[in-house]
């Protein structure tokens, strides 16, 4: 997911995929906690995924005030 694709949802719908961002987040920890992960390179993605979310919010939030 690039920035640019990021940008051209809307707020609600950005707020939802970063909950899905968490959760997967969560998830792909205790598959790595109990050895069952298969993906590692998944965890740094998703990561940076949040991330990309939230500095785009917060840009947005600024922007409006």
């Amino acid at each position: 997911m690039t920035a640019n694709e990021v940008r051209k949802k809307a707020k609600n719908e950005l707020e939802s995929l970063l909950n899905d961002l968490f959760r997967e987040q969560f998830n792909l920890r205790m598959q790595k906690g109990s050895g069952q992960l298969s993906k590692p390179d998944r965890i740094r993605s998703v990561r940076r995924d949040i991330a990309r979310i939230k500095t785009i919010l917060h840009e947005t939030a600024r922007a409006e005030t």
